[in-house]
């Protein structure tokens, strides 16, 4: 990974790289895979499984949510400059289907506003066959690293 240049958008990102890097984390934990990496769009999947499930076999809220947090997250990191963290400060989830278990989910986070101290993101959830499962929103503040 490119850590070098002053202008996010410069950086090169590789899904298998942060993919490895989150491998010991809820991330890795919860099967969260990024599949796509760019300025202002991050994409993941999920599979829907037990971990990831309520007892009865539907996907939990709660992996909804750190799938979510986990794409605007790394998307918020990918445009701070490298004197910077990202920290999540507020989530809103509206849950529109359910997804079973036996499929994945598809997380697509674009940016709606990327200030000098805040970024919001929207991440929209959908299953393999492109159901809209939830639709969440994401503020991160932009810190000073310590």
């Amino acid at each position: 990974m490119n850590h070098t240049s002053q202008n996010p958008a410069d950086r090169e990102f590789s899904a298998e790289e942060i993919n490895a890097a989150n491998s010991r984390t809820l991330m890795g934990t919860l099967g969260i895979a990024f599949t796509l990496l760019s300025p202002g769009r991050i994409e993941a999947g999920m599979p829907v499984e037990k971990r990831t499930c309520q007892p009865f076999g539907l996907l939990h809220g709660g992996a909804t949510l750190a799938l979510a947090e986990s794409v605007a997250g790394q998307g918020s990191m990918m445009l701070c400059g490298p004197d910077e963290v990202a920290a999540g400060v507020q989530v809103s989830c509206n849950h529109i289907s359910s997804a079973k278990e036996g499929d994945k989910v598809h997380a697509v986070g674009t940016i709606i506003h990327q200030g000098r101290t805040s970024h919001l993101w929207n991440v929209d959830i959908f299953t393999s066959t492109g159901r809209l499962v939830s639709s969440v929103r994401v503020t991160n503040s932009i810190l000073k690293r310590r």
